[in-house]
């Protein structure tokens, strides 16, 4: 029975059970899901469920949770204090705790995945493992990534509470072998479409993420899905990265991979402000770069929108915008044109769409807008053209073109096959009174002439913009898939569609591409579906079998009991 001292006197509490489980380590999910199942438990005034770490035993200690079992246990063990009402109260305890370890060795008995209890079984069972996602408890978190990278693996370290001195060592470790460290204290990254951490299911595509922010990682995943984009990688980096010690280690990794990854198109760096040297540093590598990339350093104004290769963005949902316009839809991979094509042609049904795209493609250029609007030519200049399809020029006899979109089959296919062509922009408009299905008569003419521009060894891109949504008689969705079929990139707005036009305009040569056999690691593991090791938390694991990704756990426990002495002994030894 323990007594309380209260204002000077004594007073009765409860009765003090204490349970000891030797070598029954549970990561921290599993100590919150059995302290919560015990604190509801009749009889239980107050419970403590902890591992017999030397932290946690001064912090029973202070608790005046003290019993003589506690200064034998080791980090391994698993300690459970609790005040309880009675003695019947307490055997409850004792049987609640033994069930709940029964279910949770029954759970793991019936995985579908293998589950090891070291390192060297991890790697027997999945030798080519080339990712590890680490979730230890903080002060074992350094020496298992260190491990890990000694083994030419990957790290994501979603272990908080690592000293900036060990992220430094880390992450030196990693660039010096061509590895990746992300974090310490990563929450979100997807790599080839494998969520990692709290990772958000979005779309396969064409545009990178690299961030020093877990939520701002998912935010931009999220609404880049939203904008119709896709994701090919988001690689994060710890909150810590781009800070003046650590320099952007990973960062700057991170950043050149996704430039040399064929599958990413345009990047997206997102951070709270950088340390000033390092925003330097890392955004003098991005102007260098051979993609575009947008800037988001949260809490920094952007001191313009942007030029050349780098563009700033104040927002999160700003960069996703940005991204999805400048890399497009999930749809089509964006080439870079080839010699000799360097004109526009957007050809329009809706006169107000075509004057907003002068307008835009004008002031990008440097070119004029017409203001006779001969002929429909809203914009005439350098070989771009925009032309207003609805024009009084075009209808006189004739049907609207939003009533018969087969009037404009002819100039798109022209378009295309033109030499100087590098995009053609369109509009569909649907609604009541327009053609009840004009992607129908538009698609097979753009599928025909792309297919004729590629066997003349041109890429012409065909970007458009829906103006509908899914209650009109035309379905928005139904329209939208049929144009994707064809060939077409399908953008959120008018104006998205008019600048990721100019956007293929200045996308400069990619670099050059090894093969994967001479790849380095990082690249490799960009290239292919990774095969991953789960050291700590099961519940990763459970997510990367929902994606039929290769990973096997690694119910890690304290080496050693957890005595850092002797953990460094049979470390130096291996």
């Amino acid at each position: 029975m323990a007594r309380r001292p209260t204002g000077g006197t004594e007073v009765f509490v409860a009765v003090l059970y204490s349970i000891i489980k030797p070598n029954n380590y549970q990561d921290s999910l599993r100590l919150m899901r059995l302290s919560n199942t015990l604190a509801t438990a009749d009889g239980v005034d107050r419970v403590s469920v902890m591992m017999g770490t030397q932290m946690n035993k001064d912090i029973l200690r202070d608790a005046g949770l003290v019993t003589g079992d506690l200064d034998g246990a080791t980090a391994a063990d698993l300690m459970i204090f609790a005040d309880v009402t009675n003695e019947d109260a307490g055997r409850a305890l004792v049987a609640a705790v033994d069930l709940f370890l029964s279910q949770q060795a029954q759970r793991s008995a019936t995985t579908k995945m293998p589950v090891v209890r070291s390192l060297e079984h991890a790697l027997t069972v999945l030798g080519d493992a080339n990712l590890a996602i680490v979730s230890v408890p903080g002060e074992y978190a350094a020496a298992e990534a260190r491990r890990l990278l000694d083994r030419g693996i990957n790290v994501f370290l979603f272990s908080d509470n690592v000293s900036v001195e060990d992220e430094i060592a880390l992450k030196e470790q990693a660039r010096d072998q061509g590895l990746l460290v992300m974090g310490p204290d990563c929450g979100t990254a997807s790599i080839c479409g494998i969520p990692l951490g709290f990772a958000n299911a979005v779309a396969d595509g064409n545009i990178g993420l690299v961030g020093a922010s877990g939520t701002g990682l998912q935010e931009v995943m999220v609404q880049v899905d939203r904008l119709r984009g896709g994701v090919s990688h988001a690689i994060g980096l710890g909150g810590r990265d781009l800070s003046a010690p650590v320099g952007g280690l990973a960062c700057t990794q991170a950043l050149r991979a996704l430039d040399a990854d064929p599958g990413t198109d345009a990047i997206v760096l997102i951070s709270k402000p950088p340390a000033p040297e390092v925003r330097a540093r890392v955004l003098d590598l991005a102007a260098g770069l051979s993609k575009p990339v947008v800037a988001a350093l949260l809490g920094e104004r952007p001191e313009r929108p942007g030029t050349g290769n780098v563009r700033y963005a104040g927002t999160l949902e700003d960069a996703a915008r940005v991204a999805v316009e400048l890399a497009g839809t999930h749809s089509r991979r964006v080439a870079a044109p080839g010699p000799g094509q360097h004109c526009i042609k957007a050809l329009y049904t809706g006169g107000t769409f075509a004057a907003e795209a002068a307008s835009l493609i004008a002031e990008s250029l440097g070119v004029d807008v017409s203001s006779a609007h001969d002929d429909g030519y809203l914009l005439r200049a350098d070989g771009h053209e925009v032309i207003d399809l609805g024009d009084d020029a075009y209808t006189r006899g004739r049907p609207h073109p939003m009533i018969d979109p087969s009037v404009r089959n002819d100039r798109v296919a022209a378009a295309i096959a033109d030499p100087q062509t590098a995009v053609v922009v369109l509009d569909v408009v649907l609604g009541y009174g327009s053609h009840p299905d004009p992607a129908s008569v538009l698609a097979p003419t753009v599928a025909k002439g792309l297919a004729g521009a590629h066997d003349a060894g041109r890429d012409v891109t065909v970007v458009a913009s829906v103006c509908g949504t899914e209650r009109d008689p035309q379905v928005l969705s139904v329209q939208t898939l049929a144009l994707e079929q064809a060939g077409v990139v399908v953008m959120p707005s008018n104006s998205a569609a008019v600048r990721h036009a100019l956007s293929i305009l200045n996308r400069r040569p990619a670099p050059a591409r090894v093969t994967s056999a001479a790849a380095g690691p990082i690249a490799q593991l960009l290239s292919q579906r990774p095969r991953i090791i789960n050291v700590g938390l099961r519940e990763f694991a459970d997510a990367l079998i929902e994606h039929d990704a290769s990973v096997v756990q690694y119910d890690w426990s304290p080496v050693a009991g957890g005595d850092k002495r002797l953990q460094r002994l049979l470390d130096a030894l291996r």
